[in-house]
């Protein structure tokens, strides 16, 4: 069967998953289920309510308290999720096509995401579920005192729409390995992935009502779960702007904890010392161009050494003018349509605000205003720090270039945005490496030479987002122990 074929025969039933089953929402309006490579209508589903979030975490909480999932050892936990693992990789292109169709990845960087890149995460993850270690204080010969984690209880998570299955492997696999009970919201845009690996994880072994799905509107199910005073925890990847939203309604019901990523807007620094330009050609059209430049980590600013900057721009626009949008559903492409006519509308706007504000595009992209939500990429030289579209998060195709003379300068204009998520910097002095390593102001930072490079190592490291990126650490061991509490116990007397 083709993936149209397949397209077709697609039986959408978006609905909450609660406690092992789909349930009828109490929802009675209804939000419209768009294909942004086509703007067709693939399917209408509820919008969602507090009632919703009422009862699956109320179910959460029951299936947590009984201890079904949060009293198992740590490896048997670890089992299962190698078995939800397993299962994603076997349901690899239904998952796919679902991320497809509803936000518009081309097909083989979707059927990556649900064969390498989430199953790694969550097989990351049941490896780490027995290292939840605590310390002990110096024995007397009658007082004991350690620290222990515990899962936090109910944890809330909410993720984005640009990779739809994996950034739902990344709220529940932490939050499942340190023994919680989870009700995720996926993004009303792209929420179908979400609710098969909740069938999936049920499948695996994972108990009945510990792993919830409430699709819906951020204003119905993701506000009702920040306000919820049952929910212990509250994990959000997504806009900065809706991040503080949750935050002050997270803190006004019972002060629970929030894990926020927000946004970003990454430098990549080039220095004038690099060997190879092409390598760097390469390594900043990839970042731009990757998942339409729809990653919060996308290094969309380029911060480039006065003398080689000419010839690394020409390098650049030669790449990008090479990437043409196409049909997601084909093999072949590489480059699909932004996910939906609102966000190729805001990235028109930001074009449009740099060439009114004095930025040269000299690569202006085509975009499509009708039958396909597709934007071709945009490069802007001669921009300034004070412009919208060098301090603003873009979230599409669209590269800035910035020239400096001075490591200091560089510093300066990497640090010139409220964002701190991430950031790439292109030099062989490894001095210069560590100088800028400590003084730019971002959660994860890459060193790179430009020489040849072995394959990556495949360690996702804990890091924390800074300034306006959010704060929380929530990939390797810290990310598992920010789904756990720690508590201090001491025997007196023993």
């Amino acid at each position: 069967m083709s993936w149209r074929e397949a397209a077709r025969a697609v039986p959408w039933n978006i609905q909450p998953f609660i406690d092992g089953r789909y349930r009828s929402s109490n929802a009675t309006a209804f939000f419209t289920n768009i294909n942004p490579a086509s703007e067709t209508v693939l399917c209408q589903f509820p919008v969602g309510t507090a009632l919703d979030v009422d009862e699956a975490v109320r179910v959460a909480r029951r299936r947590f308290e009984e201890g079904c999932w949060s009293e198992l050892t740590s490896l048997k936990r670890a089992d299962v999720l190698r078995r939800l693992a397993d299962l994603v990789v076997e349901h690899k292109a239904e998952l796919a096509l679902l991320d497809t169709l509803e936000m518009g990845k081309p097909i083989k960087a979707a059927l990556h995401d649900a064969a390498s890149f989430a199953p790694m995460r969550l097989r990351a993850y049941a490896g780490l579920a027995d290292s939840l270690l605590g310390v002990s204080g110096p024995l007397h010969s009658n007082t004991l005192s350690f620290n222990t984690y515990e899962p936090r209880g109910v944890v809330g998570a909410i993720t984005p729409w640009n990779f739809p299955i994996v950034n739902a492997v990344i709220k529940i696999a932490p939050a499942l390995a340190a023994g919680n009970a989870v009700v995720l919201k996926p993004s009303e845009l792209s929420p179908s992935s979400a609710l098969k690996l909740a069938e999936l994880a049920l499948e695996a072994g994972v108990p009945e009502g510990v792993f919830n799905v409430v699709p819906g509107l951020g204003s119905t199910v993701g506000m009702a779960l920040a306000q919820h005073p049952d929910v212990d925890l509250l994990s959000f990847t997504g806009s900065t702007v809706t991040g503080r939203k949750l935050l002050e309604l997270s803190g006004r019901s019972n002060g629970k904890p929030v894990l926020l990523e927000c946004g970003g807007k990454s430098p990549q620094v080039v220095f004038d010392d690099v060997s190879d330009l092409d390598r760097v050609a390469d390594a900043t059209v990839e970042s731009v161009v990757w998942n339409q430049g729809q990653v919060c980590s996308a290094r969309t600013r380029l911060l480039v050494h006065a003398k080689v900057k000419d010839a690394l721009l020409e390098k650049i626009i030669r790449r990008a003018r090479q990437y043409e949008p196409g049909d997601p559903l084909d093999e072949a492409t590489s480059f699909g349509p932004l996910a939906s006519p609102a966000q190729r509308d805001r990235v028109k706007g930001y074009i449009e605000q740099g060439i009114n504000a004095g930025a040269e595009a000299v690569l202006r992209g085509a975009i499509q205003e009708t039958r396909g939500c597709y934007v071709a990429p945009t490069i802007f030289d001669r921009v300034a720090s004070h412009m919208s579209i060098v301090r603003e998060e873009i979230f599409g195709p669209v590269l800035c270039v910035q020239c400096f003379e001075t490591e200091e300068e560089a510093i300066a204009l990497a640090n010139a945005t409220d964002y701190g998520l991430a950031a790439t910097v292109w030099t062989q002095e490894i001095g210069r490496g560590r100088r800028l390593a400590h003084a730019i102001k971002a959660g994860d930072i890459q060193i790179r030479t430009s020489r040849e490079e072995g394959p990556a190592s495949g360690l996702a490291l804990s890091h924390e987002p800074q300034k306006a990126s959010g704060f929380g650490a929530e990939i390797g061991l810290k990310g598992l122990q920010s789904y756990s509490t720690l508590k201090s116990i001491s025997f007196r007397g023993a």
